[in-house]
């Protein structure tokens, strides 16, 4: 690394070792065209069908698994690795690929495709009662499923899925209100082989929406949208103190708008601002876990966000505008939080802001990018005035086409446009495997009927918490529906973290909502908050130890120790985990909820603010001076208020919290003379 800033090898290496999304194969010039023509005739495919297709679902869900399943043991080898160099050829490789994967990629394109061409009479004549062939070629597609995912996104998924396909079968065996009466393998696959398991709601909404925003991130990007967005933050944010911190927070707000990877948008934002917050002051692990904590708000930013956000829109039926709509507050929200902890360190540390000369200037940036911001107002445009995501999709992509080829800077080529595509494709490989997986898990759910019951066990427990804590002094000042209310949010967000160290986002949020959606219907929450609850909480798992991916490869950039990297980039989010347990109280907050009016939105919109400031002055250790162990402890405490905000709620923190205002103010006072 020259001048503390690493070289777009070192950024590549960094993402390849801690995203196995993008851990692919080297490949020689021969495999590699061929991929890329699979790659590009991919995309082109789901830009015909969204726009101008009409083609049934089952079968253009069937040709979307065919690719992700064919190019998975094409781009991704039976072993991680991050080596670079193409092995040599032998008698069972050919151009980096082993000759069994080039067999397995097309026995699983012929299994994925077998059901889709069935004819809809014959399908429909044996739905319920698969003959022999059904019966393998479902086992076939649930062994591809599963080792696509392995190879793509590591084995922890899989291994679930694998856990829930024993559940399925031998669920007789299972304890207490799990048993259930297992089924033939016969009966199991003819259950997740099919619109309720594997080609059900995730892969289909792969197939129609994810896959098209990816590839409008990918053109967005080249097209100059990520500098223009990068270049504004640093004009808005980097004169104020500690500002290459708050411009890797703008940044990656900005970013994050067109890219829904948390991974992808710490590498892109943080090769830049990293160096610049080690520059100005900031220690190594901080600097890391600021741009760590900013990029996981990618996937809960509007418009682009992750793949979970368009899964949302088929699961509740609800037009995209609605889910973007409901994401965009607490997304800023995920900002603020953030933007306070670096603003205490900030004034902790006497850090500068950036020198004016260090400045872009504002008229230059947009003279020089202004076109680049067209494709997304087209993209919002079609979303807000009622058109479906596809359609908004595909005219953003044309949009982003034409752009890139009028632009002066940042100009597309043949060769550009068409590398472009091919990235894009790929960059949806293993989040379509993921679905895949989680497809089979969510059959088994719907064929066991255990979504209900593992609600029904979350609930129990969570009466028997409710139960001891209420009958305590003080805390009796609760009823015990509330508590449980409380204990039972408790449950879902630690199984979310838990779960979502391993498993990605968009896994982690369709199991989760899956087997808790009994519970939330009990304890009836509105089915909206209740996704988001579940979604928020899984995006906060990339930066929880001990599996932080994003913030190890922040720390890869920063050159710090990726645990405590991880460790300060938890602390960084811990204020934002008021956020869920904030809209479920008061889902004003959520702007489409039912019963949504502007006063209640306000006046919770201003208490988790207080809410996330409080727990972030305790977490940090500053106010206008260093506190004290039992000034933070207290803070903490009272900020706990505010998950339920209204107006005497927030009187009481503010009352309750003004004696270590004041003696903060005093001990400022002091310090000055």
């Amino acid at each position: 690394m020259s001048d503390g800033t690493p070289s777009q090898e070192e950024l590549a290496a960094i993402e390849r070792k801690y995203d196995s999304e993008t851990a692919f194969r080297p490949m020689g010039s021969r495999v590699g065209l061929f991929v890329s023509i699979a790659l590009v005739a991919m995309t082109l495919y789901h830009v015909y069908q969204a726009g101008f297709g009409t083609s049934p679902e089952l079968l253009r869900f069937g040709v979307h698994l065919a690719f992700v399943l064919g190019l998975s043991f094409l781009l991704f080898s039976w072993r991680k690795s991050t080596d670079t160099a193409l092995p040599s050829n032998t008698w069972y490789r050919f151009g980096g690929v082993n000759l069994l994967d080039i067999l397995l990629a097309v026995l699983a394109v012929a299994a994925a495709m077998y059901l889709p061409l069935l004819p809809l009479d014959e399908a429909a004549a044996r739905a319920g009662n698969p003959n022999a062939i059904d019966t393998f070629m479902g086992s076939a597609v649930l062994l591809f499923t599963l080792e696509a995912a392995r190879r793509s996104i590591g084995p922890t998924l899989p291994a679930i899925a694998l856990i829930f396909v024993l559940y399925a079968i031998f669920g007789r065996h299972a304890p207490g209100p799990l048993i259930h009466a297992g089924v033939s393998w016969q009966g199991f696959v003819d259950g997740i082989y099919g619109s309720q398991g594997i080609y059900g709601i995730a892969i289909g909404a792969m197939a129609k929406y994810v896959f098209l925003f990816v590839v409008f991130g990918v053109l967005a990007t080249r097209i100059g949208l990520g500098a223009l967005f990068i270049d504004l933050a640093t004009a808005i944010a980097g004169r104020y103190s500690g500002g290459p911190a708050k411009v890797a927070i703008c940044a990656s707000a900005f970013m994050g708008s067109i890219s829904g990877s948390s991974i992808a948008n710490t590498v892109t934002t943080g090769s830049l601002t990293i160096p610049a917050m080690k520059k100005v002051g900031y220690p190594p692990h901080f600097a890391g876990a600021v741009e760590a904590t900013a990029s996981t708000g990618g996937q809960i930013t509007p418009p682009v966000m992750g793949a979970a956000a368009f899964i949302m829109v088929d699961y509740l039926n609800i037009p995209l505008r609605d889910v973007l709509a409901a994401a965009l507050f607490p997304a800023l929200l995920h900002y603020f939080g953030i933007f306070v902890m670096v603003h205490l360190e900030a004034k902790k540390l006497g850090l500068r802001g950036l020198r004016s000369e260090e400045l872009p200037q504002v008229v230059l940036v947009l003279k020089e990018h202004w076109l680049a911001i067209v494709p997304l107002f087209v993209l919002l445009y079609a979303i807000f005035s009622g058109r479906t995501p596809d359609f908004a999709g595909v005219y953003a992509i044309i949009a982003c086409v034409v752009i890139g080829f009028i632009k002066p800077r940042n100009r597309l080529t043949i060769p550009g446009l068409v590398d472009a595509l091919a990235v894009g494709a790929r960059n949806t490989i293993a989040i379509g495997a993921a679905a895949a997986c989680v497809g089979v898990i969510v059959g088994v759910i719907t064929l066991s009927g255990s979504g209900f019951r593992i609600g029904a066990i979350v609930i129990t427990t969570a009466n028997d918490l409710a139960a001891y804590v209420s009958a305590l002094p003080i805390l009796n000042v609760f009823d015990l529906q509330q508590w449980a209310l409380f204990f039972s949010l408790l449950l879902v967000a630690m199984a979310c973290i838990v779960m979502g160290a391993g498993v990605p986002t968009t896994a982690t949020y369709i199991i989760l909502v899956s087997v808790t959606a009994g519970a939330f219907q009990i304890l009836g929450v509105e089915p909206i908050v209740a996704h988001f609850f579940v979604f928020y909480y899984g995006v906060l798992a990339d930066i929880t130890p001990p599996v932080a991916l994003a913030a190890y490869a922040a720390a890869g950039i920063a050159g710090s120790n990726p645990f405590k990297t991880g460790n300060t980039a938890f602390r960084l989010g811990i204020a934002k985990a008021l956020v869920p347990f904030v809209f479920v109280y008061s889902p004003a907050l959520l702007l489409v909820a039912d019963g949504f009016t502007w006063a209640a939105f306000t006046v919770t919109l201003a208490g988790a603010m207080m809410g996330i400031a409080s727990l972030g002055v305790a977490f940090s250790g500053y106010l206008f001076a260093p506190l004290k162990g039992i000034e933070r402890a207290w803070i903490a405490l009272v900020s706990l208020l505010f998950i339920a905000p209204g107006l005497l709620t927030m009187a009481t923190g503010l009352v309750l919290m003004a004696p270590v205002f004041a003696l903060q103010w005093r001990a400022r006072v002091a310090a000055r003379q």
